[in-house]
């Protein structure tokens, strides 16, 4: 390997260790929504540089997780209940269409998969494991995805997987009883390969949490938080 080669590897391991980390944080709400993300604090405690620190948070602007705001800075995106009944107006649609695919398209292996999914969640339900009932939920909707093998939607649905464990984790206590209860109906639609059955449970499933998540939404975050307003009224109380 070239000095050349090795140094690239090595912005990459640090880009990928900053945009990791701050990622768990955000979905686990230790960053809160709103909360302005300082470059050189950050840099210190994750010990890399300005330029790998950018480019994670590039990345986790990709995301939605992060805004990144001209000349101001970067800040965690405040996730309003708008933003919130955004994201819930595109998983009704493409989530739907997923588990139609699922039904049609899903060989023994992915069903394998599918099951272990639920496992999981059943398992972290009987813990009350916040972090992994959130990850095992998640984790059952990407994989429904996956199994459509539709690689247009996986395309789209990508960059929503962080905003929906996001939200996971934040309403894993929710009713993880039901939820369980809900995923399992879903499942025996999908390896039954009852597609209409199956996008109308997925459908449901998601309509079904709506409510309470716009709900609590409103008390995670401000009713409407102008993001360069937030970075600029953060950056004055810092200076």
């Amino acid at each position: 390997m070239t000095a050349a080669q090795a140094a690239g590897a090595a912005g990459g391991s640090l880009r990928d260790r900053a945009y990791d980390t701050l990622r768990r944080r955000i979905v686990e709400a230790q960053l809160q929504p709103g909360e302005r993300l300082v470059e050189r604090d950050l840099a210190a405690e994750l010990e890399v540089s300005r330029i790998p620190l950018r480019e994670a948070l590039r990345r986790l602007e990709a995301e939605g997780l992060v805004v990144l705001v001209p000349r101001r800075g970067a800040l965690v995106s405040p996730f309003t209940p708008s933003d919130v009944r955004d994201l819930f107006d595109v998983r009704e649609s493409l989530e739907s269409l997923g588990a139609r695919l699922a039904a049609e398209r899903a060989d023994a292996e992915g069903l394998a998969r599918l099951a272990s999914r639920l496992d999981a969640a059943r398992a972290a339900t009987r813990r009350r494991d916040r972090a992994a009932i959130a990850a095992a939920n998640a984790g059952f909707h990407t994989d429904i995805v996956e199994l459509a093998d539709n690689p247009l939607l996986t395309s789209m649905m990508r960059p929503l997987e962080a905003r929906t464990l996001w939200l996971f984790r934040l309403t894993a206590q929710r009713d993880a009883a039901r939820q369980c209860a809900e995923h399992e109906e879903l499942y025996e639609a999908i390896a039954a390969g009852a597609a209409d059955r199956a996008a109308a449970l997925a459908l449901g499933h998601v309509a079904d949490g709506r409510a309470e998540s716009l709900a609590l939404a409103a008390a995670w975050s401000h009713p409407e938080i102008d993001p360069q307003a937030v970075a600029a009224r953060r950056r004055r109380r810092g200076a």
